[in-house]
C-alpha cells in the first residue's frame, strides 16, 4: 500500500481546547484536592512509566528494519502521540486549576463547592449529590460539576430550604434535607 494512504499528518492532533468542557466565561476552574491529586498521579504515570515503556517498543521495532509494513512501529508511533497528547491536556488542566479544599465549610448547613447534598424532589425521589470540579465528574456515581444546572440550583441554599431548578420539562422545586462537608484531614 502506497505511504500516501497510511501516513497520518502532524497536524492531525485534536485541539486541546475542543475537548476540554467548557468553563463560564471568567470563572476558575475549580477542583478538589482529591481530584487533583487523581490528575497528578495520571501525569506521573503517562510520564514514568507509559511513555518511556512505548518509547522502548518503538526503539526496538524500528531497529527491525522496514518501519513502512512494522505494525509494532505504526502502532507504537500511534500510542506514543496519544499520549503526548493526553499529557498536554493534563498539564494544560493541571495549570489552570483553583484547588479548593471543601473541609474548610465542615459543619456548615450551606452548600458550597464539595459540599455533597440530600435533596428531594417534587415526585419525593431523595438524590444524594457532591458539587465537584468539572474534571472531576462522575454522574453515575452522584458527583456534578459545579456548573451544571442543579449544582447551580443548589449553591449557597441550606438545609430546610426549598430551590427552584429550571429544567427543559418545566420548573422543578427541590427540598434540601442535609448538607455535609468532609472533615479536614
Amino acid at each position: 500500500m502506497n505511504k500516501a494512504f497510511v501516513k497520518e499528518t502532524e497536524g492531525d492532533e485534536d485541539d486541546l481546547d475542543a475537548a476540554m468542557p467548557p468553563i463560564p466565561a471568567g470563572a476558575k476552574n475549580y477542583i478538589t484536592p482529591a481530584g487533583y491529586r487523581r490528575i497528578k498521579d495520571e501525569l506521573l504515570q503517562l510520564i514514568d512509566v507509559d511513555r518511556p515503556e512505548v518509547v522502548r517498543v518503538v526503539h526496538w521495532a524500528a531497529s527491525n528494519g522496514d518501519r513502512s509494513e512494522n505494525g509494532d512501529y505504526i502502532y507504537g508511533k500511534k500510542r506514543l502521540r496519544e499520549i503526548d497528547r493526553r499529557i498536554r491536556f493534563l498539564t494544560k488542566r493541571m495549570d489552570l486549576a483553583e484547588v479548593v479544599d471543601p473541609s474548610v465549610h465542615h459543619g456548615s448547613d450551606q452548600v458550597f463547592f464539595g459540599a455533597t447534598v440530600t435533596y428531594q424532589n417534587q415526585a419525593g425521589a431523595e438524590h444524594t449529590v457532591t458539587i465537584v470540579g468539572i474534571d472531576e465528574l462522575d454522574p453515575l456515581n452522584g458527583k456534578i460539576s459545579w456548573i451544571s444546572p442543579v449544582a447551580r440550583a443548589l449553591t449557597k441554599a441550606r438545609e430546610g430550604e426549598v430551590v427552584t431548578l429550571h429544567t427543559p420539562g418545566g420548573i422543578e422545586e427541590l427540598e434540601l434535607l442535609e448538607v455535609t462537608y468532609p472533615a479536614a484531614s
